[in-house]
């Protein structure tokens, strides 16, 4: 989807990822199966706590996170997977189970898990399988990652609400956190270091726009 050679054959990015489909589902063999896991708890570091989502484009998810306060950082990364040490190449085959994944740096007095959560449901279409919008296959399915049995009940209980109100089933997927593995320095911060990419104008930025507008109290200020 997102390289500058496969961004000048992309006809249309509002319709078709500039990445092929071909990666196999979540029922594929290329899917880890890590439900009955023992959650990893990612320790606080000077009082900031870390949450982790996948919700297809890394991209697009990191940008939305990083506009919320109370965060103070955002990594776009993998996770969800079976093996070690994961490239973006070989995530993009769909055979090592990772998704694109982001890890968030926030302050849990000033904007709460169960905050992050709403954030997640709200910025995507949380009825699509395997995907969003134009990013098809496995590495692009959604993922709410949890850390205790706290955590767990907050995403069951908000995944449940949302599922009744929508009368539609959510495909979010629910995983005991295991490891999130950091992706390749040019992932980073890529919609806000490439602004006149073919990809970040026409589903990227609009992504993240659609959601400030419907959050605008969890919005920073802008300096």
């Amino acid at each position: 989807m997102k390289t500058l050679v496969y961004s000048i054959v992309c006809v249309s990015v509002l319709f078709f990822s500039c990445k092929g489909n071909g990666q196999e589902d979540s029922k594929g063999n290329g899917v880890s199966k890590i439900e009955n896991k023992t959650p990893v708890q990612v320790e606080a570091v000077n009082g900031l706590e870390r949450a982790y989502f996948a919700s297809g484009c890394f991209w697009c998810v990191e940008a939305i996170y990083e506009s919320i306060k109370g965060v103070e950082e955002v990594i776009s990364g993998y996770s969800g997977g079976h093996t070690e040490s994961p490239t973006y190449e070989s995530s993009n085959t769909g055979r090592t189970g990772h998704a694109e994944a982001v890890e968030v740096i926030y302050n849990p007095t000033i904007i709460s898990f169960s905050d992050l959560v709403n954030v997640y449901f709200g910025s995507q279409n949380p009825t699509q399988v395997n995907g969003q919008g134009p990013d098809r296959g496995s590495q692009y399915r959604s993922i709410i990652f949890y850390q205790n049995d706290d955590q767990k009940k907050i995403i069951l209980e908000k995944k449940n609400e949302l599922s009744k109100k929508l009368n539609r089933k959510i495909a979010a997927e629910v995983y005991p956190f295991q490891k999130f593995w950091k992706a390749e320095g040019y992932h980073q911060d890529y919609e806000k270091r490439n602004p006149s990419n073919r990809y970040i104008r026409g589903v990227s930025i609009p992504r993240l726009k659609r959601f400030q507008a419907k959050f605008p109290e969890l919005i920073k200020e802008k300096h």
